[in-house]
């Protein structure tokens, strides 16, 4: 990582970080969900999808930052989840 260039980790840098991680996490519960369905006539079921890899393009550190904000949690496996997600799968 010496790399690349390091980033202040200023609360717009944060905040443009967690909102990248929220609309990949949208994005792929949506994804999730279209291919879930079955039939045209099926009533469709939520996506179990709670946690996701987080966008590559912020260095880990951001997402270290927003676990100990208690923005996000790690899940395990390099995930993290949103600690309040009222969009979740059971919402």
């Amino acid at each position: 990582m010496d790399n690349e260039m390091p980033h202040e980790l200023t609360p717009q840098y944060l905040k443009q970080a967690l909102k990248a991680f929220k609309k990949r996490l949208k994005l792929t519960r949506l994804d999730e969900e279209s291919s879930l369905g079955g039939g045209p006539f099926s009533g469709g079921r939520g996506s179990g999808i709670v946690a996701i890899q987080a966008p590559n393009q912020y260095p880990r550190e951001v997402w270290e930052k927003l676990v100990e904000q208690g923005k996000l949690r790690r899940a395990g496996s390099g995930l993290y989840e949103l600690t309040d997600d009222p969009s979740g799968p059971h919402a």
